[in-house]
């Protein structure tokens, strides 16, 4: 996402936007299948444009199809019903177009063919880990950290390049991630609640297109 669209202090604080209206429903026993119909875009830092579509399946996905000259949109779920008792998260996704040269950890190329932002929060400061499907991207590559009084955020690079079209699996175990990025790995750090759960597919620096699906998100 380029800084001219980034909320004052980052994404923890966009992912408020949207979450305080609320759009999760009941929390049935676990695990706990977050519905994509769910996602609502998160109009602070969007565009006019919303490029996301749901198509129904199966599976059920969330569709995004960024466009050169499009301001970049995110969508996101209101997880905090969950809260402590979300350990894990499962996810798929599929790269179908990768924005031209887009590498997270370059300026200026910064552009994503698919994005999950996984957010908590602690007091008036949101911890955000944002794992990234790159076009040329090193692979495992942590990167762009933020740190302030009110945000600390990380960039993952979980996966990069091709093969399009075909769906990969992720498996998180939320505890052990935000000790890792924010804990210095101390296992018996307190891990404060889930916060949200965002999606973005962008190209605006890159000035290409970027598209990819998301589906399956499980929380346990």
């Amino acid at each position: 996402m380029s800084k001219r669209r980034t909320a004052p202090f980052g994404l923890g604080v966009l992912l408020v936007a949207a979450f305080v209206a609320g759009s999760a429903a009941a929390s049935p026993a676990p695990p706990w299948n977050v519905p994509v119909q769910g996602f609502r875009v998160v109009s602070r830092v969007s565009g006019p444009v919303n490029y996301y579509r749901v198509l129904p399946g199966p599976p059920a996905l969330i569709r995004s199809r960024y466009e050169p000259g499009l301001k970049t949109a995110v969508v996101g779920y209101d997880v905090k019903e969950y809260q402590l008792r979300a350990t894990r998260l499962r996810w798929r996704w599929r790269a179908l177009e990768l924005p031209r040269g887009g590498d997270e950890c370059k300026s200026g190329k910064g552009d994503s063919a698919a994005v999950v932002y996984v957010s908590w929060k602690r007091g008036l400061r949101y911890y955000t880990v944002k794992y990234v499907w790159s076009a040329v991207g090193q692979r495992g590559a942590v990167c762009d950290k933020k740190r302030n009084p009110f945000l600390a955020q990380d960039t993952v690079i979980m996966e990069t390049g091709a093969p399009l079209s075909e769906w990969r699996s992720v498996d998180l175990d939320l505890r052990a991630e935000f000790r890792k990025h924010f804990e210095g790995g101390d296992s018996s750090a307190e891990v404060p609640d889930l916060f949200g759960i965002g999606l973005m597919s962008d190209g605006d620096q890159t000035k290409s297109v970027s598209s990819a699906d998301f589906a399956d998100f499980t929380l346990q």
